[in-house]
């Protein structure tokens, strides 16, 4: 399992931008072809994106295309699609339909480039109602379909609800897209950007909160934004060694035939041993724990 903490969304018109990619040390670099670029720009902005994907400045590499509906979503694909691309990230997804047509010009390219057929993955980017409604759709639309995105402003937007510092408009749309995740058996949901880009006590806040519903990375439109969503989506030393010796004290329980046992004045039975290989499994993913 790939585990990817931070999502950095990077404007494909802004050429500084694209030139500082190596130094970043979010996890995955989103190009970006549609909201941070004007219509008139994004021409040079697939070309940039294509050139910036051959020099391989990203460990994982997206790009977030215009939406099925926008008449521009072909036109993307056939510019950004190359052996470096990981994935595409579409926008406004809101049914199978919009699945399909996305599903259908990357099958096409795969199969003019002679790849595997679901090489590149395909990340909706759920942010109307309709999306909201149809979760489980989105993530059961096709085998390319790997994790589910947030987001948060266009979303408050379609409802006309205000968005606020508690995230309480925002409750029910990442349950359930935590749930749609699950149920279609695809990885764990990327929240949505913080956009108050002064207010950091705020992005820690937001982030622990999607963590503890479930969330496994977040969307960030700054630089600035990468270093605490890295540190609260990975785990502590502190979790690392409590789910070490939880792991060490069941096994040695299960092997005297017990299945259920105390420790630090705590239940342990199967469902918190799972949960600590989890943790530890993402552990070894960052590089913060070695061995099996």
């Amino acid at each position: 399992m790939t585990f990817i903490r931070s999502w950095l969304f990077v404007p494909g018109n802004q050429e500084r931008r694209l030139r500082k990619v190596r130094q970043l040390e979010a996890d995955a670099i989103i190009y970006d072809l549609e909201d941070a670029v004007p219509p008139a720009e994004k021409g040079n902005a697939r070309q940039a994106v294509r050139q910036a994907l051959e020099e391989r400045a990203a460990r994982r590499a997206y790009v977030r295309v215009n939406d099925a509906a926008s008449g521009l979503l072909a036109a993307d694909l056939e510019a950004v699609v190359c052996e470096p691309l990981q994935g595409i990230v579409l926008p406004k997804a809101g049914s199978a339909a919009d699945i399909a047509a996305a599903d259908a010009h990357l099958g096409r390219l795969e199969r003019d480039n002679g790849w595997e057929t679901g090489r590149i993955g395909l990340i909706p980017l759920v942010e109307t109602a309709a999306g909201v409604y149809r979760a489980l759709e989105l993530a059961s639309g096709c085998s390319r379909v790997r994790r589910l995105a947030f987001g948060s402003v266009d979303y408050a937007l379609d409802i006309g609800a205000e968005l606020t510092g508690d995230g309480l408009e925002l409750l029910y749309p990442r349950c359930q897209l935590v749930l749609a995740s699950r149920v279609a058996g695809i990885e764990a949901p990327i929240d949505a950007a913080f956009i108050r880009l002064q207010d950091t006590e705020g992005l820690r806040r937001e982030t622990r909160q999607a963590k503890q519903l479930g969330f496994e990375g977040k969307l960030v439109v700054h630089p600035d934004q990468i270093a605490p969503v890295n540190e609260l989506f990975a785990p502590t030393r502190e979790e690392i060694a409590e789910a070490q010796a939880v792991v060490e004290a069941f096994r040695q329980s299960e092997a005297s035939g017990q299945a259920a046992i105390r420790l630090n004045g705590g239940m342990i039975d199967y469902p918190v041993v799972h949960r600590c290989r989890k943790l530890l499994e993402t552990a070894r993913g960052l590089g913060l724990l070695d061995g099996a």
